[in-house]
């Protein structure tokens, strides 16, 4: 590890992060039936993750900008490996919701330094990573996700198999973390003539924001919501259930390993736009799926056609020079995690007075927003140039 490069370690933690929460992800069934919680409450104490980041989110920008990334990222491990192991020791819906707010809390902060990170690396080193970051971003959530389905058909109980990934992640993670160099952000090399971290978002941002909400909030409700739908609406059971988003996570990380390649020649807006049209696709065949392979294939489109939103709207948000980068990727974060975090609720709601193809249904309006919003991302094309001097032979 020691000859890794800038690039490959800030990889490298970008895989490591997800993992612990991903384990989770195929365990919601389990809690839920353990709980005795129908749609309806189980959507309900899902809005702790959202509160969590909620409440964090808005003093951790101007906080990592203090603390820099890489303080963020170690104390973010710390926080994170012990909050994620929470919810599934909870013995009733109140506590879930209390142990779900700190998980989301611990990963907002921990998410918000891991892209501070990635934007840092771009502008010191030219090397462009955000889009390949993310990539290993989903390798590493898909990787916890098969992760935790495996432990779940090995008969592991929820609790204790979330806590075992968690303690294996968390010295993973903060050895990496203690190998990332501290770079000078744009918050620190430029101040004059920004407005404060605390102004109101710019209309360009607020359009970048927008766009990026239905992006997240259907992978948010993939993550929550696909291994129920797979066993509620197909009648799929056990490890099987669990491989909806499995699919889905592996189908955007290829989407994101490529997404470098297609911006180069396509442009940021046309990629956006094709990819959207996927994810439109994706939502309908999974609203019509007759069985569990139909299924999968929708969860892969989908997965294609969300994979390069949320990368191509950090380097957006981070190439508006109003105010520090950092600042910007925050309010960024917010909206992101609201849609990612709020949404699944919402479909949960809707699928207790219908049923779940009709809450994934709604996923529907929200991507035909973003779609629309495609050219808000021509602000890509700031991004720093492609300094080769810069990488390592291998780096991407």
């Amino acid at each position: 590890m020691g000859g890794l490069s800038v690039q490959r370690l800030t990889m490298l933690v970008f895989f490591l992060q997800p993992l612990a929460f991903g384990s989770w992800l195929p365990r919601i069934p389990d809690v839920q039936q353990a709980l005795g919680l129908g749609p309806a409450a189980l959507a309900f104490t899902l809005l702790g993750l959202p509160c969590g980041t909620l409440l964090t989110l808005p003093f951790a920008g101007p906080l990592v900008g203090r603390i820099g990334p890489r303080m963020a990222i170690l104390s973010g491990f710390l926080f994170y490996a012990i909050a994620i192991s929470l919810p599934a020791f909870a013995p009733s819906p109140t506590l879930l919701f209390i142990a779900l707010m700190l998980a989301g809390s611990s990963i907002s902060f921990l998410e918000l330094g891991l892209n501070v990170q990635a934007d840092a690396v771009e502008k010191s080193t030219g090397s462009l990573i955000m889009t390949t970051s993310h990539g290993f971003w989903s390798v590493g959530i898909m990787v916890g996700s098969l992760v935790g389905s495996g432990l779940a058909a090995l008969g592991l109980a929820p609790a204790w198999a979330i806590l075992l990934v968690a303690a294996i992640n968390l010295p993973l993670g903060i050895i990496v973390a203690l190998r990332l160099p501290v770079l000078a952000t744009e918050s620190e090399n430029k101040t004059a003539g920004q407005r404060s971290a605390w102004a109101m978002p710019s209309w360009a941002l607020l359009g970048i924001c927008f766009f990026v909400f239905g992006i997240t909030m259907t992978e948010g409700a993939m993550a929550d919501w696909s291994a129920v739908f797979l066993r509620e609406a197909l009648g799929a059971d056990g490890g099987l259930a669990g491989l909806g988003y499995s699919v889905f996570a592996f189908m955007v990380a290829t989407g994101r390993f490529g997404g470098d390649t297609l911006k180069a020649r396509f442009g940021a807006v046309t990629t956006a736009r094709i990819c959207g049209t996927l994810a439109l696709a994706g939502a309908a065949i999974l609203f019509i799926a007759p069985n569990t392979i139909a299924a999968l294939f929708g969860f892969a489109i989908i997965g294609l056609g969300v994979s390069v939103g949320f990368p191509l709207a950090v380097t957006a948000a981070a190439s508006l020079t109003d105010r520090p980068s950092s600042s910007n990727v925050a309010v960024l974060s917010f909206v992101a995690l609201c849609g990612f975090l709020v949404g699944p609720p919402v479909i949960g709601f809707i699928a207790e007075h219908a049923d779940m193809r009709m809450g994934l249904l709604a996923l529907v309006p929200v991507l035909l927003v973003s779609l629309l919003l495609t050219g808000r991302l021509m602000v890509n094309s700031r991004a720093p140039a492609h300094n080769p001097e810069a990488e390592v032979p291998g780096v991407l």
